[in-house]
């Protein structure tokens, strides 16, 4: 499903105009971006947590020159579903799609 999809599914459900779905969809997504930039969780209850993770620094190589490089600390986001939402999936018995 693309982002085009999802905002013709929740206007179809609500009877909200597209054009409010996708303002909202788009200031939802600004929002959690900026959010986490800025080093701040998102919880969202019965739907999971919205985190930024450490990488430990480390060091690499390369492989051309073959000398050792340090690569720094970084933070990277996640996203950890809730129990509920990961039940929610175990339990469906849809089929799975063939890619």
């Amino acid at each position: 499903m693309r982002k085009a999809d999802l905002i013709n599914q929740i206007s179809a459900k609500t009877g909200i105009p597209k054009v409010d779905v996708l303002v909202t969809l788009e200031n939802l997504i600004k929002t959690i971006k900026q959010s986490l930039a800025e080093g701040e969780n998102i919880y969202i209850r019965g739907f999971g947590s919205f985190i930024t993770k450490k990488r430990a620094s480390k060091i690499g190589r390369n492989i051309r020159k073959n000398v050792a490089v340090n690569i720094p600390e970084t933070r990277i986001p996640a996203f950890k579903p809730s129990k509920e939402f990961v039940q929610e999936i175990k339990d469906s018995v849809s089929p799975e799609k063939p890619e």
